[in-house]
């Protein structure tokens, strides 16, 4: 059966390919993406009969609401929304600004919240829809030097459990996506940005550098990623989270295993709280 989606942030990366591959199995797409010039640049050859590109920075309610009515009024519905918009904002905690914090929020968990909130209307009166949330191996390990970047896919990890607690019952199903490191252009100065902060006592222990330098050598290939979501989207019952990557179960293992040990070696001092 056609699919129609909606996907944010599909101007680069992995949202370019979630978008190509759903287009490859015959379903129709609304690729959205902050500049309409960039859009109309990558889907050039895209069938223009299964395709809507869509301006819309996550950022504005309204922007996103538009762009849902102009989805339903082109195509009639949504069946899987990509909430996939988001940049990464690299550093230690003290060498971001507040108002680079304040826009690490503003796309990656408001701007989450705003489509969210402009597509569930439709998916309610349909009674059915799928949501995939784009959180990240860092969503579930916190990495030093990408610690705001790591706070705001936590918020996103949570909010997804909630929600898909809450629409359920009304025939929608959520997961969040952990993806490890693939190959796009996530890390370099054209997608990331650096805290303007640098301070002088952390250099000797790393910098948000040493991350960005892996740009172009990462081992997940993105359209090995989008025929994940492909696979996602057909489950009857879909996980609420998913790690994406060969290395990403390596990297998040460890620390779950860890924190587990740790609350039990504590349980000492967590049972004593009792009237």
């Amino acid at each position: 059966m056609s699919r129609t989606w909606f996907v944010t942030g599909a101007t680069r990366g992995m949202g370019v390919e979630i978008v190509k591959a759903a287009l490859q199995q015959g379903d129709k797409v609304a690729a959205t993406g902050r500049t309409l010039d960039k859009l109309l640049e990558v889907f050039a050859d895209a069938p223009r009969d299964r395709i809507k590109l869509l301006e819309l920075d996550v950022t504005s309610e309204a922007q996103a609401e538009a762009a849902v009515d102009t989805t339903m009024h082109h195509f009639g519905r949504i069946d899987v929304l990509v909430n996939n918009a988001g940049f990464c904002l690299l550093g230690r905690f003290e060498e971001a600004t507040a108002a680079q914090i304040e826009a690490q929020f503003a796309t990656n968990v408001f701007g989450m919240a705003n489509v969210l909130r402009a597509v569930l209307p439709v998916m309610r009166a349909q009674q059915s829809g799928r949501i995939l949330n784009t959180s990240s191996i860092a969503g579930v390990k916190a990495t030093a030097n990408a610690t705001f970047y790591s706070a705001s896919k936590f918020a996103v990890e949570g909010m997804t459990l909630a929600l898909a607690d809450e629409v359920a019952p009304l025939g929608i199903q959520v997961t969040a996506i952990e993806p490890g490191f693939f190959r796009t252009e996530f890390l370099n100065d054209r997608s990331a940005i650096h805290g303007e902060n640098p301070i002088a006592d952390y250099k000797p222990y790393g910098s948000s550098r040493d991350l960005a330098a892996a740009d172009g050598q990462q081992q997940g290939d993105p359209v090995k990623l989008a025929q994940v979501v492909m696979q996602l989207v057909a489950l009857d019952n879909p996980p609420r989270q998913l790690l994406i990557g060969n290395d990403a179960m390596d990297y998040v293992m460890p620390s779950l295993i860890a924190r587990i040990e740790e609350m039990r070696g504590f349980e000492h001092l967590t049972n004593t709280t009792d009237f």
